[in-house]
């Protein structure tokens, strides 16, 4: 190899001769003291071998690297444990020098059987276990059987075994482990102690790696074992054996680069620019971080994964501000980011991230289906359509106009259109698909003058503002009642009567964007009171309501419609005639 093989590979060797055992297992822990993570178990057991209350079975339950094989040869080595002289009884505290603690450390204690379901789970593997079971240990105090993963085994083997179980020896101790209990017959479930182990928390993972590789005289980076321990996902052993493929793969110092460059992982800084792109709505910036990210071959689905994390982050910062953690790296940027995005859209962001990380796999490829994403986060992030910029930019005439347009067009969605052939129809259809059909006034006068202040169009203005979603519909089910308008404040009172949306936070943003557009601060008082029909809403139900009528008149006056009617007895479906 030109130039020498490359630094990792020689850290690889040099790692290799200085241990045979990698860190999961040369860091096992060796006594309930040392056991993290898992209090409620340590304290059970503890309290049960001091007080001499043995049980004759335990179930210990959770999902890969919680502990469950570490606390059955603890519990293993607890049981014989000898003592230095030779004379020792149970205890909760072994000591880990006597012959019985040190040969089931070394895995070949003959009175402790570890067996697994998985390749002897037949029936005839359970008779030949239990057969020997019946004979008293060689040099043992109890001779301990751990069944691991003992969902496996056959319904056969569980019913061979209930017996037994129920009424060992007096000798005989049963483990049993396994992550999906569900798959264990109701029967042996009764007959056991069942202990539910938890998952690791990332706190406790990185204080653990802190300790292990000072120990190991490893120089790393906090941030890169915070995310060494995301990636475990609550399990202490693949937190370890991902620590040795770090040390192995950064060749020096485990940094936060190389571990991310290892696992493929985004940088949060990634995440933060998506969240900045999505507020000010820059689809180009989008595409180009996602072009990014796939020229550094970064898992998308981790992507999703970690952008709802961020969100959750926001989320909970929104409600609760004192949940934002002042050791996180983006911590700053967390509060930042909740002042700035609303809840509704954070909420929305979230349910997009984690429907589309499941759809990945649909998509044509993993970078096709993340841009899809973010594309979709842009096209419903509330106030981001772009008819609604089009129209808070025009003229107030031309804003209303085009506004009542798209509100009476986009209506008309809903139903099914009127099809056949255009040309054998008569000069009344193609009006309606022309639109040419008698309208109202979609901007009618809600003006008050008071006093000399300006006159306002509730309407025009109600269509003008950039809200969507809740705010929307508060402006649009509201109707003017008095408007102050003084050189430092405007006041407005509306009515509306649907009081239940007139929330705080929606009067809040309503009042906001009308700030925005006056450049003055406006202050809105909604009082519940019945409207006179002029509210947005009412009108452009009136709207589509003498569209749909001119629609259903234009059809059956058409000379071809009645000619239909006449020969085949063809009749309009009431209700299916939509405007176009």
């Amino acid at each position: 190899m030109r130039g020498g093989p490359p630094a990792f590979i020689l850290a690889l060797v040099r790692m290799l001769g200085m241990t045979s055992l990698a860190l999961a297992r040369s860091w096992r822990p060796k006594t309930f003291s040392q056991l993290l993570g898992q209090d409620h178990v340590v304290k059970a057991l503890t309290h049960a071998l001091d007080q001499g209350r043995l049980h004759h079975a335990w179930l210990f339950t959770g999902t890969r690297g919680v502990g469950k094989t570490t606390i059955a040869r603890i519990l293993a080595k607890a049981l014989n444990c000898t003592g230095l002289d030779g004379q020792g009884t149970m205890t909760s505290e072994p000591c880990g020098k006597c012959s019985a603690c040190l040969e089931i450390d070394a895995g070949r204690f003959v009175d402790y059987i570890e067996m697994d379901a998985a390749s002897n789970r037949g029936v005839d593997d359970m008779g030949q276990l239990l057969e020997k079971a019946a004979y008293a240990p060689s040099n043992a105090r109890f001779k301990v059987y751990m069944i691991d993963e003992v969902h496996m085994l056959t319904n056969h083997a569980f019913n061979a075994m209930l017996k037994t179980l129920e009424e060992p020896p007096e000798h005989v101790k049963f483990i049993l482990a396994t992550t999906d209990p569900q798959k264990i017959p109701v029967t042996i479930l009764s007959r056991c102690l069942q202990f539910n182990l938890k998952q690791m928390p990332v706190p406790l993972i990185i204080e653990h790696l802190q300790s292990v590789l000072l120990a190991e005289k490893v120089d790393y980076e906090v941030n890169a074992l915070r995310v060494l321990a995301k990636a475990a996902q609550g399990s202490m052993r693949d937190a370890l054996s991902l620590a040795d493929q770090a040390i192995a793969y950064a060749a020096g110092v485990v940094s936060e680069e190389a571990v991310r460059g290892m696992l493929g992982t985004l940088d949060d800084t990634y995440l933060i620019k998506i969240l900045d792109a999505l507020v000010v709505q820059e689809g180009s910036a989008l595409l180009t971080l996602a072009n990014e990210m796939g020229e550094r071959s970064m898992s998308f689905s981790l992507a999703l994964q970690d952008l709802s994390s961020i969100l959750q982050k926001i989320a909970a910062a929104q409600v609760v501000p004192e949940s934002v953690l002042e050791d996180w790296p983006e911590a700053v940027e967390i509060r930042r980011l909740a002042q700035v995005i609303s809840r509704e859209e954070v909420q929305l962001f979230y349910q997009i991230a984690i429907t589309s990380r499941s759809d990945l796999s649909l998509a044509p490829d993993e970078q096709t289906g993340f841009v899809m994403a973010l594309l979709r986060m842009l096209a419903f992030r509330l106030g981001g359509d772009d008819s609604v910029k089009s129209v808070a930019g025009s003229p107030p005439g031309v804003a209303s106009t085009s506004a009542a347009s798209h509100g009476a067009r986009g209506s008309s969605l809903s139903g099914k259109s009127f099809a056949t052939k255009p040309a054998k129809i008569g000069e009344n259809v193609k009006q309606i698909q022309s639109g040419e059909v008698a309208q109202l006034d979609s901007s009618p006068s809600a003006s008050i003058n008071k006093e000399g202040n300006q006159s306002v169009d509730w309407h025009s203005l109600m269509r003008q503002l950039p809200v969507r979603g809740l705010v929307q519909q508060l402006a649009f089910q509201t109707e003017l009642k008095e408007w102050v308008n003084s050189p430092q404040k405007i006041h407005a009172t509306v009515f509306t009567n649907l009081p239940q949306l007139a929330t705080e936070d929606c009067v809040f943003r309503l009042e906001d964007a009308l700030s925005k557009h006056f450049g003055k601060p406006v202050k809105v008082q909604v009082e519940k009171g019945q409207v006179e029909g002029k509210t947005v809403a009412k009108i452009d139900a009136q709207i589509n309501q003498e569209r749909r009528q001119n629609a259903e008149q234009m059809i059956a006056s058409d000379p071809f419609v009645q000619e239909l009617e006449r020969e085949f007895g063809a009749k309009v479906v009431s209700g299916s005639v939509r405007p176009l």
